[in-house]
């Protein structure tokens, strides 16, 4: 760990003066916005609960002030930055921590997978059954925070948890009560794996750049209990994904709808062994339900589940 106190200026002058100093500008297709309260940093990293055996992932480096405060708790500290001009900035704000690598990537290789570079830096700073514990603290940008939050939820690295800047209206679906408008696969996946807890609201002025909505600080802990609870993660996810493509319908429906090869008959059976309204709607069924039925579905129905990707 690296216990010096971070610069607390971070005014929206000094953001502009900084990048215009280095030729930069925010980047609003990579959802670029810059928290000018850095207090408000200090949520984030107290929420993280980090000490030295801690390794922590931040996405998106920025100029490097959240880093910083990362720094000084974690034992090690993997920075991913997609923009060359923010990722050479940022080193040169972050030389004078040891503890800090700061890797100029984009966090995704598509919108599917987790780019197997940043993988196999996470695996090499914090190995798998090594003592130190895994933890996503980051400012997402906003054009990879579903995809990052999803992805990282379904990789089987054992993160302890997940605390993160993103849209109010993501937090809304990560924390959706079943039945509501904003429930859907986010929601069953995220709550099936862990408890999730809204920390904080944001307007547009806590940015620099002002975005067009407000956002949120939540935190996610990844609980073993759950996980171990499902049996296999992968049908879980994509039979969530695929009934929930029918949510409004009812649930006999929805599968059969989901599956081509599943008749009406036959979820009707399978739901009714398993004490499940087949007339209730699939938005209704809560993320507990969802691993009953995955951890239930017959073998030949598992395999027709890729339709629902």
């Amino acid at each position: 760990m690296n216990a010096q106190r971070p610069s607390r200026g971070h005014t929206q002058n000094y953001l502009r003066q900084l990048l215009s100093d280095h030729s930069l500008a925010p980047r609003s297709s990579l959802g670029q916005c810059f928290l000018t309260d850095l207090n408000l940093l200090d949520i984030l990293v107290n929420a993280g609960e980090l000490d030295g055996d801690d390794f922590v992932l931040e996405v998106g480096t920025g100029t490097g002030s959240l880093t910083q405060r990362l720094a000084a708790r974690a034992s090690s500290v993997l920075s991913v930055e997609i923009d060359p001009g923010l990722s050479k900035l940022s080193c040169e704000s972050l030389s004078e921590f040891p503890n800090v690598t700061v890797m100029q990537a984009d966090v995704l290789q598509n919108k599917n997978t987790l780019n197997p570079v940043v993988l196999a830096g996470i695996a090499e700073r914090a190995p798998p059954g090594g003592k130190l514990r895994r933890k996503l603290v980051a400012n997402l940008p906003y054009s990879v925070a579903t995809p990052v939050l999803s992805l990282f939820l379904l990789d089987d690295g054992r993160w302890d948890r997940f605390v993160v800047t993103i849209q109010k209206e993501m937090a809304d679906r990560l924390l959706a009560a079943p039945g509501t408008k904003d429930y859907g696969s986010f929601s069953v996946l995220a709550q099936g794996l862990a408890d999730v807890e809204l920390l904080r609201e944001l307007g547009p002025t806590a940015f620099w750049p002002r975005p067009k909505v407000s956002s949120a600080f939540v935190r996610i802990k990844l609980q073993p209990a759950k996980r171990a609870a499902i049996r296999n993660l992968s049908t879980f996810h994509r039979l969530a994904r695929g009934v929930l493509l029918h949510r409004r319908k009812n649930l006999r429906v929805a599968i059969n709808n989901s599956l081509s090869n599943v008749s009406k008959a036959e979820a009707d059976a399978l739901l009714t062994s398993l004490g499940i309204d087949p007339q209730s709607r699939a938005e209704s069924l809560p993320p507990q339900e969802f691993i009953r039925l995955a951890n239930n579905l017959p073998t030949d129905w598992v395999g027709q589940l890729h339709l629902a990707r």
